[in-house]
């Protein structure tokens, strides 16, 4: 990442603004870098909502998601320096894979098709 950054500013409802922070501090980042890292992860085709979050919970209950997201980090860093794109992208690639193992599933269990005409995947009522 080169060191000739800019400030980029959004207004959201406080109520957004709180949520941002308050997963922003699970995952042990800053409010800067889970909004960066937030939009990097829209712009691959994804979202983050809380169900399709990428950070899994620690079955201890403690330290939620973050240690889980720590041994990503140090994995994805065991080989060498990496930017924050790249370390953004080492750590959401496994997510992509269990995205898509999740719409394989669901799509053969007949839960969620593609709908190419929305240009998007949707829920099918039972």
């Amino acid at each position: 990442m080169s060191d000739d950054r800019r400030s980029v500013k959004t207004y959201v409802p406080e109520d957004q603004k709180a949520i941002w922070q308050d997963h922003a501090d699970d995952l042990g980042m800053s409010q800067s870098e889970f909004v960066r890292t937030m939009v990097q992860a829209g712009r691959r085709g994804f979202s983050i909502d809380g169900a399709d979050n990428p950070v899994e919970p620690d079955p201890s209950g403690s330290d939620p998601g973050g240690s889980d997201l720590e041994r990503r980090v140090e994995a994805a860093l065991s080989d060498g320096v990496l930017s924050w794109e790249e370390l953004v992208d080492a750590v959401f690639d496994d997510f992509e894979g269990r995205l898509e193992g999740a719409l394989d599933s669901l799509q053969d269990r007949n839960r969620v098709r593609y709908n190419g005409r929305e240009g998007g995947y949707t829920l099918i009522d039972e």
